[in-house]
């Protein structure tokens, strides 16, 4: 499918160094949104008398059905990178998921399962970039 400006549907770039980074927001033909994330970077493939530029891009589709599991996966990462969570917690939480969730997987149940309520104090904090973008969704 061809990209024209009806699809897209709100941009933000970001530059850093040499690189680009583009969040595109835009829309199928069904009228799904999805998000179109893209990385340019410049590079040189010339010499430094005869500079020849060009810009290698990557993309990556992130569609509806994945928003969720993206960017609590992504706000983990950052959290370790910050040094605000340790690995070792990360771990920990997620043995303790799997424990949790290995007895329901061999029960036979007809119920489908419902999320908790995130507790009042979580949903009083700054929401971040990519809080906002679920929001959207």
């Amino acid at each position: 499918m061809g990209e024209t400006e009806k699809d897209l549907i709100y941009s933000e770039g970001i530059k850093a160094g040499k690189r680009i980074y583009y969040f595109d927001v835009k829309q199928s033909r069904n009228g799904d949104k999805y998000i179109a994330i893209t990385e340019s970077k410049k590079i040189n493939e010339g010499t430094m008398d005869n500079p020849h530029f060009v810009f290698e891009k990557h993309k990556l589709f992130l569609y509806k059905e994945d928003y969720e599991k993206f960017v609590d996966a992504l706000n983990r990462t950052l959290g370790v990178a910050k040094g605000e969570i340790s690995v070792a917690e990360l771990r920990a939480q997620q043995e303790a998921t799997q424990e949790a969730e290995a007895p329901a997987q061999t029960e036979a149940s007809s119920e489908p399962a419902v999320a908790a309520e995130p507790a009042e104090e979580d949903k009083s904090e700054k929401k971040s970039f990519l809080d906002k973008m679920k929001d959207i969704f």
